[in-house]
């Protein structure tokens, strides 16, 4: 629907939910080369898919979009926090910076419930991720080819 609206409205930027995520990179197929060649921005919500990217690792309780997390998807996130590690970061540090990459996402929109999840995103936004991140979860096919992004 996000990318009917972007190549038949002369909409500025849009709101994408989840879909551009370290987990999740459907807005790939569609929506981000529209938005690219449309000159719309795109804020990119819920880059934790609703918890299970929040945590430096995540507990057999996180969640995804709401609903629990299976094994398998969280098998791939502990991968991930596994290469993140290995990068020099955390699982959520790479995920504020992933859609932030893409030449199309203007910015993300984090929840957040307390002063201290406040206090620990604002940190963590901050910090430098060094590149090699992206083509190292690329090669262990942790996410797509076409999302490693480039500066």
């Amino acid at each position: 629907m996000l990318t009917r609206l972007v190549r038949e409205t002369d909409a500025d930027v849009v709101m994408l939910s989840g879909q551009y995520t370290l987990l999740n990179q459907n807005a790939l197929d569609d929506l981000l080369p529209a938005c690219a060649e449309r000159d719309v921005s795109v804020l990119a919500a819920s880059i934790f898919n609703s918890g299970v990217l929040a945590m430096r690792r995540p507990s057999a309780g996180a969640t995804f979009d709401y609903d629990p997390a299976s094994p398998d998807l969280l098998r791939r996130a502990h991968a991930i926090a596994d290469v993140c590690e290995a990068n020099g970061v955390t699982l959520p540090q790479a995920a504020m910076a992933f859609p932030l990459r893409h030449p199309a996402v203007a910015g993300v929109v984090i929840g957040m419930r307390s002063p201290a999840e406040v206090q620990a995103n604002v940190a963590d936004f901050g910090t430098a991720v060094p590149s090699g991140l992206w083509s190292d979860l690329a090669d262990e096919h942790l996410i797509d080819r076409h999302a490693v992004p480039t500066p």
